[in-house]
């Protein structure tokens, strides 16, 4: 691309687009720093400048002499100021099987300026702002515009059926060892599930953090491992051509049919139907575990057979073992985590609520939160009546205390007076002793001299 042409589209008043951007991000917490992996967030940043520019964008184009035609792009922050972006003929993954989409996924890069991004690398030129996209054809001649997609997946709050065990609801972590959950009632990576199963659905709810400077398995990684032995993988793979250790994928076995990841920091559902392998009795396998599972609600994986376990798991073998989620030491959230004991229950999976089935569970999550923040606001008031009490008491403490101190003082008082009088008295009465034995004494002297002043005289 010509820098010509590059100036052209920064000036072009066709940048005034005026799509609106959903907001499909759920704040948590503070950005993060770990080591070698750049900063990572768990909410939507407000000052970071990549960030708005990521997302999913679909349109028509027309090309010279030829049918309109339906493009979309993936694209994502790659380091500083670079982006990586993935264009697909006929519309984003999920939205057409392979037969219907013509042509292969193409792979684009670009860097940032300012507030746009444009990418290079395909047919055309794409210039890509928050709300939307331009596409431009190598003559410099407008065929097209994209607007920004916010998808949701269709099992998105799907509700427990009446025979399934729900594993966590943001209540507690009862159902798990080694399991923490945090102030926004979401459970964290690193979780061992109690309940032991051979054939299981299970639904659970995910949210990886935003990583812009991290890089393929750096970048939000986690995982299901079932039964400890074979991991359904976790990844941020947004934006990049399906991989055998992506998103969706049996670890490092088999890539899923299609890369169904949505952008970071956006709330994303798993499937998963898994049938365990079949033992004789003498220990030998006669048939390996079976994976069918969907991510965002569509199926990417169609009852694979797996002839062992995968990555790190541990060694197949017909004892029960847990099911974990994996701590690879990215911020991985989760939520409505539930399971189905397929030995006990044959019920449709997975489950897409209709609209009126989300209403009522809104509502009752409206409730939910209603419900708390009373018992809040009625615990903040026993709270604050029973310290307004406690302060009550310190001050008729401290009054007691004082009046004590002052009683104390006065009798301290008192009693130094009494003895003060006391030795004051005590010494009167030596001395009107005294005066007395010295009188007597003058006396007893005075009755021996006068008879002998009289005998003298005679």
């Amino acid at each position: 691309m010509n820098r010509s042409l590059c100036r052209s589209l920064v000036t072009a008043s066709c940048f005034t687009l005026s799509f609106v951007l959903p907001s499909v991000f759920t704040a948590e917490s503070s950005a993060q720093e770990p080591t070698g992996k750049g900063t990572v967030y768990t909410e939507a940043p407000e000052n970071e400048p990549s960030f708005p520019l990521m997302g999913e964008f679909a349109g028509e184009i027309k090309l010279e002499d030829a049918e309109p035609q339906r493009i979309a792009i993936q694209i994502r922050p790659f380091g500083k100021d670079s982006f990586e972006a993935i264009h697909y003929n006929g519309g984003l993954p999920g939205e057409n099987t392979k037969s219907e989409a013509s042509g292969e996924p193409l792979q684009l890069i670009g860097r940032r300026s300012d507030e746009f991004v444009i990418l290079s690398g395909g047919p055309y030129v794409i210039v890509v702002e928050k709300d939307g996209c331009i596409v431009v054809d190598r003559k410099g001649n407008r065929i097209g515009v994209l607007a920004r997609v916010v998808r949701q997946s269709p099992s998105m709050g799907a509700p427990p059926p009446k025979d399934a065990m729900v594993l966590f609801d943001g209540s507690s972590t009862d159902q798990f060892t080694a399991a923490q959950m945090n102030e926004a009632g979401l459970l964290t990576q690193g979780a061992t599930i109690k309940p032991m199963l051979q054939d299981f659905n299970l639904h659970l709810e995910f949210r990886l953090p935003y990583m812009p400077e991290a890089d393929g398995q750096s970048r939000g990684n986690s995982g299901i491992y079932l039964q400890s032995r074979y991991e359904c993988q976790i990844l941020d793979s947004f934006a990049t051509l399906p991989v055998f250790n992506g998103l969706g994928s049996l670890y490092r076995f088999r890539t899923p049919d299609f890369n169904m990841a949505l952008p970071p920091l956006a709330w994303q559902t798993y499937d998963i139907q898994f049938t365990a392998p079949r033992w004789a009795a003498d220990g030998t396998k006669i048939r390996g575990a079976h994976v069918t599972s969907w991510v965002n609600g569509v199926k990417v994986q169609d009852n694979i057979e797996l002839p062992s376990q995968t990555g790190h798991g541990k060694d197949e073998a017909p004892t029960l073992l847990p099911t974990l989620i994996q701590d690879h030491g990215d911020p991985v959230r989760f939520r409505n985590i539930w399971i189905v004991d397929r030995g006990l229950s044959s019920g449709e999976f997975p489950i897409f609520p209709t609209q009126e089935e989300l209403d009522a569970l809104k509502k009752q999550e409206q409730e939910k939160i209603e419900q708390q923040k009373k018992a809040a606001q009625k615990k903040a008031a026993r709270e604050q009546k029973e310290k307004e009490r406690k302060a009550k008491e310190a001050r008729e403490a401290k009054q007691e205390a004082e009046q004590a101190k002052q009683e104390a003082e006065q009798a301290k008082m008192k009693a130094e007076q009494a003895l003060k009088e006391a030795a004051k008295q005590a010494k009167q009465e030596a001395e009107a002793k005294a005066t007395e034995k010295v009188t007597e004494v003058a006396a007893e002297k005075a009755a021996v001299t006068e008879p002998a002043a009289e005998t003298e005289a005679e």
